[in-house]
């Protein structure tokens, strides 16, 4: 007799609108599940015909978020990673392009046999095999899929679908979460629970019904809201659950707990709590986060910031959290500025704003536009011993303006904006050429999670307290071996490189030159956690609160 299948489901669904914190929902709906005692695995539905995301352009998107393989994701794996402490792997993320690219490709290698091959069933079998592929990867005992966009989007019937097949062979081992938007609009004055209703309808339509309704709104949902919404969705008021605004994304948990939303969702899948929930070490993060009184000023200086009339500090989501965590933990309050790097292409008098932050980042990024701003800003907190942290394109900058000014190299530069430098101090790999003249732009990045070996006596080594590390890389251009030995001789120190010396992976000056100036060819804020702060973020961190 097969063994009955006993693995449960969550679906986490958006009505009304995107950006409502779907994704910090499924994340803190983790994170409590898992102090229950059950193995979890989060799995990020995206509708976008993109394969992966990373061709998506960060303005609009938000950042791209690298596993240790080299998947390029949406963030909001890195909030599950954040919350849940669990190591996300290809099977987590799931978009539209993946599914039709397989189903095409096996169509076209005969593995239907010749049969027609339809959306209902074959691309709705793709993703529940997909689904059932993280679960098995994970071993978990409980999934919980977070379904991109909302409900009313066209290219999400198929995933609300595969949900619906899966809930029609086993009822009572999968639920519908609704996070829905509850407005309040000025004028009128009173919350509004149409939209919310209209989008439970819709998603009626589709054959399913919300067993939970996550209620988003600016305050508390009161008792005639929930009763209106229980009638009108046929929802219990005791599974709707009021989410106002709140100070920060990681009260979630502790706010769901207050509902006991970990136990409903235990209940109505016939299960019971293996340990009574526990976020108590959570508990003292969120404590810390609040009751810090000393504050510091960082300054992040990239180039993702414009949408519109608007700031987007999603492109740069991992980077800030991560200053955050280091912070929350030294005692510390970053009180962030957004510097847009064009702005400081041309040297003014506006360079000397910088005096007035304790630390100034430098993130990733891409292309020509405000290379020079950040150059500047890079020469001026070198020059003016302000605390100093490059990542990826930021370390690769550092070198330049470091080969520039101090070694004198004038037209020093990355071939990725001017290819006929005489001084390409960040080039590409000869292998990697290659594939360029091949219109092959994938294959040339260094993705995923790899190995570097460290320095004794050097800032990297203290911070790290090991001799090699493993992190997350996403580049194309590298520190060119050609001048390795030349840098190393004017005075900076690569205290990070591959086994095999190749690769420049972390760069610093010595403290004798300056308090804290480090770059890394890796993004260290991908493994930033907020119960396991990066060390690279607290040494700055610590540096910027000696500054100060």
């Amino acid at each position: 007799m097969a063994k009955k299948n006993n693995h449960k489901y969550i679906f986490v669904l958006g009505g009304v609108m995107s950006g409502i914190g779907k994704g910090i929902a499924t994340s803190s709906i983790g994170k409590i599940l898992q102090a229950s005692g059950f193995r979890v695995n989060l799995i990020k539905i995206d509708p976008y015909l993109n394969v992966d995301a990373g061709t998506m352009n960060p303005t609009e998107h938000g950042e791209v978020f690298v596993l240790d393989s080299g998947l390029e994701s949406d963030q909001d794996i890195g909030n599950y990673e954040r919350f849940t402490g669990i190591t996300s792997t290809d099977d987590d993320y799931i978009t539209s392009g993946m599914i039709y690219k397989h189903v095409i490709e096996k169509e076209r290698n005969l593995g239907y046999k010749g049969k027609c091959v339809e959306a209902v069933p074959d691309i709705v079998n793709e993703i529940v095999r997909r689904i059932k592929l993280s679960e098995q990867e994970n071993r978990s005992d409980i999934s919980i899929i977070e379904v991109g966009g909302t409900i009313g989007d066209y290219q999400n019937i198929m995933f609300i679908e595969a949900g619906r097949t899966l809930k029609l062979k086993n009822p009572r081992n999968v639920l519908f979460v609704l996070v829905s938007y509850l407005p309040i609009p000025a004028k009128i004055g009173e919350m509004k629970t149409r939209p919310t209703r209209m989008a439970s309808g819709t998603l009626n339509s589709y054959g399913v019904q919300a067993d939970f309704i996550i209620a988003r709104s600016s305050i508390k949902l009161d008792e005639k809201r929930k009763e209106k919404l229980a009638i009108s969705c046929n929802v219990p008021e005791k599974n709707i659950i009021s989410a106002p605004d709140i100070e920060s994304i990681y009260d979630v948990p502790v706010n769901f707990e207050m509902d006991r939303l970990g136990n409903k969702l235990l209940k109505s899948l016939g299960l019971k709590p293996k340990n009574k929930i526990d976020l108590t070490e959570w508990k003292d993060f969120v404590f810390k986060s609040k009751n810090t009184k000393k504050t510091l000023n960082i300054a992040i200086a990239g180039k993702y910031f414009d949408t519109g009339s608007f700031v987007l500090s999603d492109s740069y989501i991992s980077v800030i959290e991560a200053i955050k965590f280091s912070s929350y933990v030294l005692g510390f309050k970053p009180n962030l500025t957004w510097l847009n790097s064009k702005d400081f292409d041309r040297t003014t008098k506006k360079i000397d704003s910088l005096k007035q932050f304790d630390g100034v980042i430098v993130p990733g990024g891409f292309g020509e536009t405000g290379v020079e701003g950040k150059i500047n800003i890079i020469k001026y907190v070198r020059e003016n011993k302000i605390p100093f942290l490059g990542l990826c394109y930021g370390m690769q900058l550092a070198t330049i303006e470091y080969a520039r000014n101090v070694l004198g190299m004038k037209d020093a530069h990355t071939v990725e904006i001017n290819s006929d430098t005489t001084n390409p101090i960040i080039d590409i790999m000869p292998e990697q050429k290659k594939k360029l003249e091949k219109n092959d732009y994938g294959g040339t990045m260094r993705l995923g999670s790899y190995p570097a070996v460290l320095k004794d006596g050097t800032i990297a080594r203290k911070a790290y307290g090991v001799a090699e590390i493993n992190e997350r890389h996403r580049h194309r251009y590298e520190v060119n071996p050609e001048y390795i030995q030349k840098l190393e001789e004017g005075g900076i120190i690569f205290s990070g490189k591959s086994p095999d010396d190749e690769l420049m992976e972390i760069m610093e000056l010595s403290q004798k030159k300056h308090p804290f100036f480090l770059g890394t060819q890796f993004h260290p804020e991908f493994k930033a956690q907020p119960l396991s702060p990066h060390p690279l973020f607290t040494e700055f961190i610590k540096a910027c609160g000696g500054k100060k």
